[in-house]
């Protein structure tokens, strides 16, 4: 009788503090016993949130699988029947690939006081398929005592990291390895045109020390002063720099103001608490955890901003961050594998050939400038354009029968066996042009004495 009696109170006990207004408790009662979240954010960011909604809501775990973007998002197509609750990263593209093959689930936001846009950019998917949490912009961090130790002038927009004086010093993570990267290789495709865009990304490339395989590889390496600057997303070089280290990170002209984003997969057995961890990262409590020091992102509730450090960039008072650009996600979903491929076959794979050819060019450019000579110049002209040409055009990139061989739809039917047609087309393609160009440079070298 004691035992009833004592589960009884017990039970109306939990009513009444319920009623009585504690509803994080009966919400966590309500809650599955676990949200599962794939995400390319390093435990910096999804530590201090899942502690936060650990905390919030009891008896509720938080389990993190961390794998770069391109790597989840061939995971969630090869797990269809028992995937990952929620998808967290940084690539609004990356939405669009999972949203096209009908991999998220729709969901209608409570969470209210959050704008449209951010710069020209919708923060929320209009169908509900994916949400906004924080903003991301793109560009340039560099370690201050490397850049004077070395004598290096400070950059500010991409073009610097084009010149001879930052010839290995520079930073990059592979895009096919980072969503992150792969924005930042889109922005400036889109912002300059397909031609020129990777003209610089070629030229770029030539001054490259690296590719990383891993996207925290390049602000690792910067922190520590083993390269002087890297090609990274804001927050890499905000984070650092509260955390301490001799850091700073310019934004471009030429950058884009995108949401970085969360949706829920399509079968999720924890629906409740996805729902749950949703609305918890767009709350006023959650936006704030963004300015922690070791996260330092841009949050989409312009409100938080005001509990900010003066000095923190705000894309909604600062209209400048990301206006040059307007971020077409469409065509960047469209090309998004053949673009990562087309890098690696032009600069991640022939990094070597493409640092020699661009030295060649380096010293023929001086030797010019010494003694110009018609034909020590055209040999030069012949030598850049060798080495910044591209196998395929803007029109054949968004052609579906020649950007579909690199969109595999699931398990059972992988990208189909022309990618590696293209592929090795590429490769070839690279390596006679890097050749021809160092070759070309050399040539005008001695024309030019």
């Amino acid at each position: 009788m004691r035992l009833a009696r004592r589960h009884l109170l017990a039970a109306a006990t939990f009513a009444l503090t319920a009623a009585a207004g504690l509803p994080g408790l009966a919400l966590a009662q309500a809650l599955e016993d676990k949200v599962v979240v794939i995400t390319s954010f390093p435990k910096d960011l999804t530590g201090p949130y899942a502690a936060a909604f650990e905390k919030k809501y009891p008896g509720t775990k938080v389990e993190v699988q961390n794998r770069n973007t391109t790597a989840a998002v061939a995971y969630i197509r090869e797990t269809q029947s028992n995937p990952p609750d929620l998808f967290w990263v940084s690539a609004p593209d990356a939405f669009e690939v999972l949203k096209k093959n009908k991999l998220l689930s729709p969901y209608k936001l409570k969470a209210s006081g959050i704008p449209e846009k951010v710069g020209a950019f919708p923060i929320n998917d209009p169908e509900g398929h994916f949400f906004g949490f924080a903003a991301s912009g793109y560009g340039i961090m560099y370690n201050t005592r490397y850049m004077q130790g070395n004598k290096l002038p400070l950059p500010k927009e991409w073009d610097d990291l084009k010149k001879p004086i930052y010839a290995g010093h520079v930073g990059i993570s592979a895009p096919s390895r980072s969503g992150t990267t792969h924005l930042t290789v889109e922005t400036i495709l889109q912002g300059e045109g397909w031609t020129k865009g990777w003209a610089t990304l070629l030229e770029i490339g030539g001054n490259l020390v690296t590719v990383s395989d891993r996207s925290f590889g390049v602000p690792d390496s910067v922190n520590s002063g083993q390269y002087g600057l890297g090609i990274v997303i804001d927050f890499f070089g905000l984070a650092a720099k509260a955390s301490g280290f001799p850091v700073e990170f310019v934004y471009p002209e030429l950058t884009t103001i995108v949401p970085a984003s969360i949706g829920i997969i399509n079968n999720a057995k924890n629906r409740k608490a996805a729902e749950a961890f949703v609305e918890f990262l767009m709350s006023p409590e959650g936006q704030e955890i963004l300015l922690e020091p070791k996260i330092r992102r841009l949050p989409v509730r312009p409100d938080t901003y005001a509990k900010a450090p003066a000095d923190y960039p705000n894309p909604f008072k600062n209209t400048k961050l990301g206006a040059k650009v307007a971020f077409d996600s469409d065509l960047s979903e469209a090309r998004y594998e053949l673009v990562n491929s087309l890098y690696d076959r032009l600069v991640t794979f022939r990094l070597k050939e493409l640092n020699d050819a661009w030295k060649a060019i380096h010293a023929a450019d001086a030797a010019v400038a010494k003694k110009k000579t018609p034909q020590a110049e055209k040999l030069l002209a012949d030598a850049r354009a060798k080495a910044t040409a591209i196998p395929l055009s803007d029109k054949e990139a968004a052609d579906p029968a020649i950007a579909g061989a690199f969109q595999p739809t699931s398990k059972e039917k992988p990208a189909q066996a022309r990618q590696a047609q293209y592929e090795e087309q590429w490769d070839a393609f690279a390596k006679k042009n890097y050749a021809e160009a160092k070759s070309l440079a050399e040539q005008a070298v001695k024309a030019a004495k």
